[in-house]
């Protein structure tokens, strides 16, 4: 039996859902930067991996919902820019990267344009009727802003996991460096893959369910050497989607 419809001057309380979450990543994000000015860069960045979780649901849900809105997309461009241009640029910066404040502030700089420049792209794609994902069968057009948000913090990981050593100044242009490499990934033409579209036999089901529960575990469990493997992965992965891709009938474009 369906619930019975809302007055046009209403809406079902559930149909928010999607803002709310989009509205709790948003403040993920800046909580993530508090942190990280207090010094707690291990939680910093955990709010971040979770901004990107809740980044992945609240599209997700609307469409689920059937409560997709202009003013949805919006919330969802403007939480993009603020957990994945800047909150993890600002983290790498107060972490690390003071003694070299000019430098240092430039390949920030840079990689919050990048990061803005490439969700215009996706604005304007959808407004005239582009793919509003950026995909062209198999691959995204550059590497996508949670991707990048979560490879630029790739430095934090491996100290992290080493203790916190101590940086040099080689090691901090190293990581001026990577922000600027990552930024321009994200504006680039390169075709990475999309996992989306990844289909599974059925009979290996039991096993990719298997295999994620592992994920999960390791994820928590040894949180940092995770996800400097799956950025390692997915670095790697680069050289194969763009082979792949130049087998296409016509180049990914936006």
């Amino acid at each position: 039996m369906k619930p019975p419809k809302a007055p046009k001057s209403e809406m079902h309380l559930v149909q928010l859902l999607p803002n709310l979450l989009t509205l709790a990543a948003i403040c993920a994000g800046l909580t993530a930067i508090r942190f990280g000015i207090e010094g707690n860069f291990e939680r910093a960045v955990r709010l971040i991996l979770l901004a990107g979780v809740l980044d992945g649901l609240d599209g997700r849900v609307a469409r689920l919902l059937k409560s997709e809105s202009p003013i949805g997309a919006e919330l969802d461009s403007l939480a993009d820019f603020v957990n994945f241009g800047v909150a993890p640029v600002l983290l790498i910066y107060l972490w690390a990267l003071q003694d070299m404040r000019n430098e240092a502030w430039i390949a920030m700089l840079i990689f919050s344009v990048c990061c803005v420049v490439r969700l215009a792209r996706f604005n304007v794609g959808a407004r005239v009727g582009a793919d509003v994902k950026e995909k062209v069968g198999d691959f995204f057009t550059g590497v996508p802003a949670p991707a990048g948000a979560v490879l630029v913090m790739l430095p934090m990981y491996l100290a992290f996991l080493t203790d916190h050593a101590p940086m040099s100044v080689y090691s901090e242009l190293a990581v001026c460096a990577w922000v600027v490499f990552v930024g321009l990934m994200m504006i680039s033409r390169v075709p990475t893959f999309a996992l989306k579209t990844v289909t599974i036999a059925r009979t290996r089901v039991r096993y990719f369910m298997i295999g994620f529960v592992f994920f999960i575990a390791a994820l928590l469990t040894y949180t940092w050497a995770t996800l400097a493997i799956c950025s390692l992965i997915y670095l790697a992965s680069l050289p194969l989607s763009l082979r792949a891709a130049r087998r296409l009938p016509q180049p990914p474009e936006v």
